[in-house]
């Protein structure tokens, strides 16, 4: 049955048996003998022979010590010794990177707090733990817990997507280059210390997503899968279907039930072993086609989707995953990164869908970068922003963001950083006057904002830092910087004094969260917008029976304007005439002004 298969984490690897003996198994189908070597046998290499089992598996009993202790005791080292049919050994007694620990404390975390209820309105905070301090280090999971949870939860975000928990070798891969899919990563601290953060999430009223990279894997060979048992596919195809081109990494083969079993219950053993509230699926896109996307633009046709591009194994692969979570767990909630626009990716099953939740609206913050280099403030597109906004298939729930992490990495610019650039650094004091750059950048930064969380979507993210105008970039330690940390950090001592006016784009994310929190526009139906009028540069659209009214003109106010709504009376009356009262008053040299939001807030 699907519930054993899925929960092969309890059937291989190691397990501890009622006798404190230790059983071992591992699936590598191509090699000629397996041994187990460690701290336990002073590493020797020949020993404690794997015996083989039919289907490529091997398995290994190692009883316990006199003592009745297990033989390889918690916190100790080990690794297995894989000999080829070409006589080759596979065996390297440093680890590259990581070894692998026996992890088996006396005393595991033990959960307090239930998982929480799906959300109706899901308001995502993207984090990456190890840059979650204003320290150049790596961050740790106590950190997280103690000092970060509590600003997403003042924030109004209800749901978290950690990014680079799977263990990856390299760091500046940002966890996408995975190395051990079964192991949280060792960074930030240890398995105990990451259970801890989901519990105190979750007794914030925060879900927890696990950002999965189930589309390729590291094709380190020291660390990783890669030639596992010798082969050159094993868990993969055999090149060059299993080499990612661009990724320089290996493809799964889904077609084989032992990478259905072991990708399978690595989504239930996350669920399972740390309280997972759900996954955001990495690379669905490369998954979907066996183009992988790569220099293909897709047009929205539909020969694009249904065609002998389209990789049915991976497809398939994806709607089991979906099919057993959401039926072994309710409230979970999965995320597709998916650019291509598959039709029914997010519709169910029983409908020929894929079974996701979400998926991410990436033309959305494409969008906004392309406007703010090619366009002068007077020629912004009214209706193209809004055709980008609105543009998503009908039924198909969407995750509307303005920038994530790929906006932050080095390279690209953060949209504080493409409004206000280097007068970051030195303008940003409220006790010096405003200038026009910061003025125009702090409006703009907030009315993007308001605009993608009211309109994008059915659900709203941001990454960590980016709500209050992170004035840099992000940027690992690498050779090319000299290994630097400097901007592998987010500088949260900026939004702590009221000196800085970091503190005001801080409060207006958390002020535009709660509001949508009390109205609920994420979790109705998509909004209508009544007017793109592009010579006046003014966005009308209500939703959740809230009227947005957005003056995007560089410099031109407007007095006594005429607004249409759905539904007369004296509640709708009342609003427009806080709005129109609030954009007279509001007059400044900018001449750009957002009332909405702000009119809203004064009713309440």
């Amino acid at each position: 049955g699907l519930d054993q298969f899925t929960r092969s984490y309890n059937s291989f690897g190691v397990q501890r048996l009622p006798d404190n003996s230790l059983f071992f198994r591992e699936w590598a189908p191509a090699a000629e003998a397996l041994f187990l070597t460690g701290d336990f046998n002073g590493w020797d290499k020949f020993s404690h022979p794997y015996a083989k089992k039919e289907f490529g598996k091997w398995e290994l009993t190692i009883p316990p010590r006199n003592d009745k202790s297990p033989a390889v005791a918690h916190g100790s080292k080990l690794k297995v010794v894989v000999h080829t049919k070409d006589g080759e050994r596979l065996y390297q007694e440093k680890a590259v990177i990581y070894d692998w620990v026996h992890w088996d404390p006396p005393h595991h975390y033990q959960v307090i707090h239930p998982r929480p209820k799906k959300p109706s309105s899901l308001r995502i905070y993207e984090a990456h733990v190890g840059i979650a301090s204003p320290e150049g280090k790596i961050a740790s999971y106590t950190n997280f817990t103690t000092n970060v949870l509590p600003r997403i939860k003042e924030l109004g975000y209800n749901c978290i997507q950690l990014m680079a928990i799977m263990e990856h070798a390299y760091y500046a891969s940002f966890g996408y280059q995975i190395t051990s899919f079964f192991a949280a990563s060792s960074r930030y601290g240890t398995p105990e210390e990451l259970k801890e953060l989901i519990d105190v999430a979750h007794s914030l009223g925060i879900m927890v997503l696990l950002d999965v990279v189930h589309s390729h894997a590291s094709n380190n060979t020291e660390d990783g899968l890669n030639h596992f048992d010798g082969s050159d596919s094993c868990f993969f195809h055999a090149p060059p279907r299993g080499e990612h081109s661009l990724w320089d990494s290996r493809l799964f083969n889904y077609s084989s039930w032992e990478v259905q079993r072991f990708l399978l219950s690595n989504l239930r053993w996350w669920m399972e072993e740390y309280g997972f509230d759900g996954f955001r699926f990495d690379g669905v896109t490369s998954m979907l086609y066996h183009h992988h996307g790569i220099g293909t633009g897709f047009s929205g046709g539909y020969s694009e989707y249904f065609g002998l591009q389209v990789d049915e194994d991976s497809l398939v692969y994806l709607m089991l995953a979906n099919h057993i979570l959401h039926d072994l767990y309710p409230d979970c909630i999965t995320v597709a990164e998916d650019v291509s626009g598959m039709p029914a990716l997010c519709r169910g099953l029983e409908e020929g869908g894929l079974g996701f939740d979400y998926r991410l609206a990436m033309a959305i913050p494409d969008k906004w970068i392309q406007i703010l280099k090619e366009r002068k403030d007077e020629d912004w597109d009214m209706g193209n922003i809004v055709f980008t906004l609105t543009n998503r298939r009908y039924g198909e729930k969407c995750i509307a963001y303005a920038e994530s992490h790929d906006q932050a990495l080095v390279g690209d610019k953060t949209l504080a950083f493409w409004l206000m650039d280097k007068e970051m650094y030195t303008s940003m004091s409220s006790l010096i006057p405003m200038n026009s750059i910061i003025d125009r950048g702090i409006q703009l930064h907030k009315m993007i904002r308001l605009i993608t969380h009211s309109l994008g979507g059915e659900g709203y993210l941001n990454f960590i830092g980016n709500e209050f105008g992170h004035p840099e970039w992000l940027d690992f330690p690498r050779a090319g910087n000299n290994e630097s940390y400097h901007y592998a950090r987010r500088q949260f001592n900026l939004v702590e004094s009221d000196q800085l006016r970091y503190s005001q784009l801080y409060r207006f994310d958390r002020d535009m969260n709660w509001t949508e929190d009390k109205y609920g526009w994420l979790a109705a139906p998509p909004a209508f917008v009544s007017a793109k009028h592009q010579e006046d540069k003014v966005i009308v659209f209500d939703r959740a029976r809230v009227v947005f009214v957005l003056n995007f003109h560089p410099s031109k106010s407007y007095q006594d304007y005429r607004v249409a709504v759905e539904v007369p009376g004296k509640q709708w009356l009342l609003l427009l005439h806080c709005a129109l009262k609030r954009i007279i008053v509001s007059v400044s040299s900018a001449g750009r002004r957002l009332f909405s939001l702000t009119a809203l807030l004064e009713l309440c």
